[in-house]
């Protein structure tokens, strides 16, 4: 599916094809995600974000980590404020396999590379 879906992407930019229009577009993908989530919050209400700080024992173990860390949110998302998130959120992947394409990068070996890195480090995958 990632091939077919490089391929798709290849065929269809057509007028962005210079590497620093595709890196300018990421960026304004990523920009409009952060935006799209924000409204969701800012204008929709449909989710909260409810920060403070992460109270974390110092002598925790790293395997119980998840348990003292909190993602902020509150609510779930509406259905307008998903599809609108998820549309941006396909931008980016548009533009992230355009990037691969330019730089003669197979999309589906980077997912096989972070998944492996995921599996052997972990939670110890930091980075």
């Amino acid at each position: 599916m990632c091939s077919e879906f490089q391929q798709r992407v290849d065929e269809c930019l057509l007028r962005h094809r210079s590497v620093l229009d595709v890196l300018s577009k990421l960026q304004e993908a990523s920009s409009r995600t952060n935006r799209a989530v924000t409204k969701a919050v800012t204008s929709c209400g449909c989710i909260q974000i409810i920060a403070e700080k992460q109270n974390i024992p110092l002598e925790i173990p790293l395997e119980k980590l998840n348990e003292y860390v909190e993602s902020h949110l509150k609510e779930q998302l509406c259905s307008d404020c998903r599809e609108v998130i998820e549309s941006e959120l396909g931008r980016s992947l548009f533009y992230t396999a355009a990037l691969c394409n330019l730089l003669d990068i197979d999309l589906y070996d980077v997912l096989v590379k972070e998944h492996k890195k995921l599996c052997t480090l972990g939670k110890f995958n930091l980075s």
